[in-house]
């Protein structure tokens, strides 16, 4: 199995140009200040994503200050995760986290800011409350809008990231391939795909993992139980993992022994409706169209329509990241247009209810000439690996 030569780690100078244009962001959308609180938008932009507790923690952003907010008892944490907090702002136990960033946004004279999307409820429902208070309230958003279309626009070193990630998960499936056998439970099966994926050097296990047989494979997010492989069945195994915090996401679906002959019309169906999407992906096409592409197979071969079952009951793909599932999304209704850097999963699932399930997913990028493959596709359903 192939361990994961590890590409360099984000450096600060690409997180400098992130946070410059988010701040370039800004005005056009209407916001003077965004707070970003934990989670994968401050991985993005700070290399940690810390976490979320009762206890408020996050980063005020303006034109010209960038203020690390936390509980005083905690300033040793955030100055070793975060050493470039040059400049922070405490609440003690007693006080109100959300009366420090009202008091912060109106010694910067803010009138508009936009909240990371990732807060809870409830302390977004609490800073609202502290920002209504104000003599001049604050108008308070979501950072969605400046915040995604900065996100789906990968840097080359974010997707050599993912490069490394899918290149090692792909490795995993290809050795669990060669040993998996009848008999087998899926807990065993996924106990080794996480040994496997630590041992080729991913930031932990299994970021995921479905171990699916035979009738399981109808349930796209798989059923509880434990069940253990019989001769002949389908097996559908979705896993990935993280390298530096970015994702892999790869599912093959293969049989070790011979199937029906309609289980394999379907299985080359389903691999028509990946390529179909992936070559419908172009510049400037929009996401919804290589969704389109997909189906449009699928239909052909009587599936569907939309998703009617037997067929694809859920969208082509997703963007990945730092997230495993991130917008833009492969699906009707989004109608944003691709462009270099954006990464999408091509997953066109085939579903036959109470009987079986079909997956291929493999990812690609676009570049300036097209999109390119992360993975390449598997093949064959009996030799998934060449």
């Amino acid at each position: 199995m192939t361990t994961v030569s590890r590409p360099p780690s984000i450096g600060d100078a690409e997180r400098e140009q992130r946070l410059d244009r988010l701040r370039g962001a800004m005005p056009a959308s209407g916001f003077d200040a965004v707070i970003i609180t934990p989670g994968s938008n401050m991985h993005y932009f700070f290399a940690e994503a810390f976490y979320e507790s009762e206890r408020f923690v996050g980063v005020l952003i303006t034109a010209d200050r960038i203020v690390f907010i936390c509980p005083k008892f905690e300033e040793s944490a955030i100055r070793a995760k975060f050493p470039m907090a040059s400049e922070m702002a405490f609440w003690e136990e007693h006080e109100c986290p959300f009366a420090l960033i009202a008091s912060l946004l109106a010694d910067n004279e803010s009138r508009a800011c936009a909240l990371d999307p990732e807060c809870s409820y409830g302390h977004a429902a609490r800073l609202f409350d502290a920002l209504a208070q104000r003599e001049n309230p604050v108008l308070c958003g979501s950072a969605a809008a400046v915040i995604a279309p900065l996100r789906a626009i990968k840097s080359q070193a974010e997707i050599d990231l993912m490069i490394a990630a899918m290149q090692l998960t792909l490795s995993v499936h290809k050795t669990v391939f060669e040993w998996v056998k009848p008999g087998m439970k899926a807990s065993t099966v996924i106990a080794e795909i996480d040994r496997l994926h630590r041992a080729g050097g991913a930031d932990g296990g299994n970021s995921f993992c479905a171990v699916q047989f035979g009738e399981a494979t109808s349930h796209p997010h798989g059923v509880p139980g434990d069940p253990a492989l019989e001769e002949g069945e389908l097996i559908l195994i979705d896993t990935g993992c993280t390298v530096d915090g970015y994702n892999s996401d790869i599912t093959r679906t293969y049989a070790l022994s011979k199937l029906d002959s309609e289980v394999e019309r379907l299985w080359h169906a389903e691999k028509q409706a990946q390529q179909a999407a992936f070559d419908r992906a172009a510049i400037g096409t929009s996401c919804e169209d290589v969704d389109k592409a997909a189906r449009d197979v699928l239909i052909s071969h009587g599936l569907g329509p939309g998703y009617d079952l037997p067929g694809l009951p859920h969208r082509t793909g997703h963007g990945i990241g730092l997230d495993i599932h991130e917008g833009p999304y492969l699906v009707k209704g989004d109608k944003t247009p691709l462009a270099a850097g954006m990464c999408f999963s091509n997953e066109p699932m085939i579903v036959v209810p109470g009987q079986y399930g079909i997956r291929l997913e493999d990812h690609f990028y676009m570049t300036a000439e097209g999109p390119a493959w992360f993975t390449q596709p598997q093949e064959d359903v009996y030799r998934p690996f060449g």
